[in-house]
């Protein structure tokens, strides 16, 4: 469903509303005022931009996690580590939108000072869009990646049970004008949220999706849910799984996908985890590095049926900002519209 598509079984509202009633929404739950407000946004932020499994799809998952108790409604983050072009983040078992917007700022400052910086984000539980963490940083000049891992939902390469997660990475370049080149993408297949909402419609998806229990290739979105997803490329997407898994976790001190699922309570929301992002003062390597880009994606732009990564989110961001948004009729029965 795109971001203008009225059906019978949508309802319309601004996308001032929206952020808006999510606020209140988590906020009623117990949720902080700080973080409703984080979570709202890149809830809102996916909605918009037409990436409906990461939008108001998500919020029981977030109110199941804050109904459990499992996370911190009113998480204090707090650096633990500041050295260098090195920055760590406890998250006091809050949501990870909340504590990458308290120190998102200190972050940008650390790399500008040294021209490149990690930040470990751990602690926290990760629901959301990687985009959305990487687009401020590239809005301020930095290129920008992202990391992180979740449950095991992923069969490695020649395997048939699941040990990744679906281990998603973002990669983000700023643009001298205009909006930046964005991309955010699993390693498997398709993100498990497409998936749900295959399973949730009754559609099939491309056989090489995944597998069922028994480890056959199936259609059947359930089936794969029961079973396993598979990594896109084969064994080139299973290697990509892998350096996810070890960036968003040896390398920080969190966890591991399957260790995730191990301590998580399987209320329906994210596992504790954690997220590592890069970011790189591009001017610092190279002072022409932004012209040089645009001569790339000016080349990309000539051959048709092309587009840069983001491009189509872009533009649906424009349509809602400008006309609102369709959202599933229950997703405004849950946030009090009848």
């Amino acid at each position: 469903m795109s971001v203008n598509e009225r059906t019978t079984d949508t309802f319309h509202l601004s996308t001032t509303d929206l952020h808006s009633a999510v606020t209140a929404y988590l906020a009623g739950l117990g949720c902080s005022a700080d973080a409703a407000t984080a979570v709202a946004s890149v809830v809102t932020m996916a909605e918009i931009d037409g990436a409906k499994s990461h939008g108001v799809f998500r919020l029981p998952g977030y109110a199941a996690s804050l109904r459990s108790g499992k996370v911190n409604k009113n998480s204090q983050p707090a650096v633990t580590l500041s050295t260098g072009g090195l920055l760590a983040v406890d998250g006091d078992r809050g949501f990870a939108p909340a504590a990458l917007e308290q120190f998102r700022n200190r972050f940008c400052e650390v790399t500008n000072a040294q021209g490149i910086a990690a930040l470990a984000l751990k602690n926290v539980f990760h629901f959301s869009a990687l985009w959305a963490d990487v687009e401020w940083l590239c809005r301020q000049g930095l290129v920008a990646m992202a990391f992180t891992n979740y449950v095991p939902y992923v069969a490695p390469a020649g395997g048939t049970k699941p040990i990744y997660g679906t281990n998603p990475m973002a990669f983000g370049w700023p643009r001298p004008s205009g909006d930046p080149m964005i991309f955010d993408q699993a390693s498997s297949v398709m993100a498990r949220g497409d998936l749900s909402l295959a399973a949730r419609a009754g559609h099939d998806v491309a056989l090489g999706t995944g597998i069922d229990k028994a480890g056959n290739p199936t259609t059947s979105p359930q089936e794969i849910l029961e079973g396993a997803m598979l990594t896109f490329g084969g064994y080139k997407g299973s290697n990509i799984a892998l350096m996810v898994e070890l960036l968003a976790g040896p390398l920080i001190g969190e966890n591991l996908s399957f260790e995730s699922e191990l301590e998580d309570n399987a209320d329906g929301g994210p596992p504790r985890g954690g997220q590592f992002l890069l970011a790189v003062s591009p001017s610092r390597l190279s002072p022409d590095a932004g012209t040089r880009a645009e001569r790339l994606f000016e080349y990309l732009g000539r051959q048709a049926g092309t587009r840069l990564p983001a491009s189509r989110r872009y533009a649906n961001r424009e349509i809602a900002q400008r006309d609102g948004v369709w959202i599933e009729r229950s997703a405004a029965n849950l946030l009090g519209f009848n």
